[in-house]
């Protein structure tokens, strides 16, 4: 156990420096840091805890959602039966959480059964296997089919909603520039969004708070806005007002040509005429097909561009419109031009997000958290380099020596993965100074042991490591199994905890079973000792 190889030596040596290394960043200016090259700019990041910023719970909305899974029933209730020539009459009701249609002709009820059963999908895709489906479709009698979306099915939608609503969310967020927010679900319905730094949320909740859906569709210049808003409005057609003030009437077709998930990219940038912030935009390969035939079909008509049903602006089409690109204008400021820009590149949510709770921790708290942070892990770890100076003497400065380079090594392996520090991950940095000392006195005081059996003092050395082995590899992978699991099953500060205690277990054993086992047997070899010091 005392023999190293001089290549193991040095690959001992050379992993902790290079690992330790990897802190320094820490230790200069953020600007400084910046300049370097992008492999050495790896840093610890402070959580909201620490440095301060913004608190954010935001709530989907659940009954936008049922709303909207049972408008898509009701219109797929009248394709399939247009499609399938089956009359029916007084249109597709939805009421109760269900759609109801009444057939026409009673010999046509089992097939429209038939056709509309269609629909229903297994819960979980076409592999699902719990044997439940999205949709049941039944005879209500009288000539009435009554679709009803069960629970099961709403719960799924549900979690569907908040996945992709995770997806944009983060992507918003990461468009304002700001270091690793967290953003994660909360329950059944919610989400939450910590963004450390940010002081002023206010702009963040605007962002959020949009379901940013846009849509390209023409302007019905059938009817006047005036006569529209007295209730003369065509089926087809549905009134909306203009986005900026003062509101302004617009007589707008419900077919949408183009959607706002064909776009590929949007920008803020200036009109090289008017010299006015713009928006411009891409379409995929589809969208740009769409969109040319469209300004193809209506030249000298007005389409009105429509983001979460407010009309932004309704350009006249001059000319087709046929490069896949084109821009928005509309009485923008730089600012609202820019966050539009970040809304249409992040996409649409799925529905409504509300704030419920919101919370702003100044930086003069952080840094007050740092402070006691720090006092402690001062205060812990001089106690115990007292304490392994007093009961192990010469021994005890070798566990020490380990423990200082253990506890750089954790920062190292921190800013390699550009962790973010909270104080439960202080706290884990403390506890972990307490596991590897604890794993120094099992092997010290089993070198005790073997030398009150009569071994004389390399041998205590040599058997004191290897016979501590077992005990301290059993200690830290159950300790690592539970930091483990509060990883997966907890949340915020929690997995923070967790992180720090499983990255401090690793090093622990690193260095209690190499590089404090270097030290000792470098000493060994230069003193060859009759008695050991401890």
């Amino acid at each position: 156990m005392l023999y190293f190889t001089r290549w193991k030596a040095l690959g001992i040596i050379l992993t902790a420096l290079i690992v330790c290394l990897c802190a320094v960043p820490n230790f200069f200016p953020e600007a400084q840091v910046k300049t370097w090259p992008g492999w050495a700019q790896r840093r610890l990041v402070l959580g909201l805890d620490l440095q301060g910023g913004s608190y954010l719970l935001l709530e989907v909305d659940g009954n936008y959602v049922k709303k909207e899974r049972l408008d898509q029933v009701r219109d797929d209730v009248r394709r399939t039966l247009r499609d399938a020539k089956i009359g029916f009459t007084g249109g597709v009701t939805v009421r109760n959480d269900a759609a109801e249609v009444r057939i026409t002709k009673e010999s046509d009820l089992q097939p429209a059964l038939a056709k509309l059963r269609e629909l229903s999908q297994p819960l979980g895709g076409l592999v699902g296997s719990s044997g439940q489906r999205d949709l049941d479709v039944t005879d209500a009698g009288g000539g009435v089919i009554r679709l009803v979306i069960p629970q099961a099915a709403m719960l799924d939608r549900m979690r569907k909603t908040i996945e992709q609503s995770i997806q944009i969310v983060e992507r918003r967020v990461n468009e304002l520039g700001t270091v690793e927010p967290v953003i994660q679900r909360q329950g059944n319905d919610r989400i939450l969004v910590q963004v450390p730094g940010l002081q002023d949320p206010t702009r963040l909740k605007e962002l959020l708070g949009k379901t940013a859906k846009m849509e390209f569709r023409m302007v019905d210049t059938s009817v006047p806005p005036d006569q529209a808003q007295q209730g003369r409005l065509p089926p087809e057609s549905e009134l909306l007002m203009s986005a900026s003030p003062p509101p302004t009437p617009y007589v707008v077709k419900k077919q949408v040509l183009v959607a706002g998930g064909d776009l590929t990219d949007a920008q803020a940038s200036f009109d090289q005429r008017t010299s006015e912030p713009v928006v411009s935009f891409k379409f995929n390969t589809s969208g740009a097909r769409k969109f040319s035939q469209a300004t193809q079909e209506n030249v000298g008509l007005p389409f009105a561009i429509v983001l979460d049903n407010k009309v932004i602006s309704a350009p006249v089409i001059r000319e087709p419109i046929t490069g896949g690109q084109g821009q928005i204008s509309g009485s923008f400021t730089v600012q609202s031009a820019n966050d539009l820009a970040i809304l249409l590149r992040a996409g649409a949510l799925p529905a409504p997000l509300t704030v419920v709770e919101e919370r702003t921790v100044g930086p003069g708290l952080g840094q007050d958290s740092i402070e006691k942070g720090e006092l402690a892990a001062y205060v812990g770890s001089i106690l115990v380099i007292i304490f392994m100076l007093v009961t192990y003497r010469l021994f005890g400065v070798f566990a020490n020596i380990a423990v200082a380079i253990n506890v750089a090594m954790i920062f190292g392996l921190l800013s390699l993965l550009n962790a973010t520090l909270t104080l439960p991950g202080i706290a884990g940095i403390v506890l972990t100074v307490g596991i590897a000392v604890d794993s120094n006195v099992l092997i010290y005081e089993r070198i005790r042991e073997e030398l009150r059996g009569g071994r004389n003092a390399i041998s205590a050395i040599d058997a004191g490591f290897k016979r501590a082995l077992a005990t301290i590899l059993d200690s830290n992978i159950t300790t690592f199994i539970a930091a483990a699991v509060l990883f997966y099953i907890g949340t915020g500060p929690v997995r923070g905890f967790a992180v720090t205690l499983g990255i401090g277990i690793i090093t622990t054993v690193f260095t209690a079973f190499t590089l404090t086992r270097l030290i000792v047997a470098g000493w060994v070899r230069w003193k060859r000792p009759q008695s050991v010091p401890i």
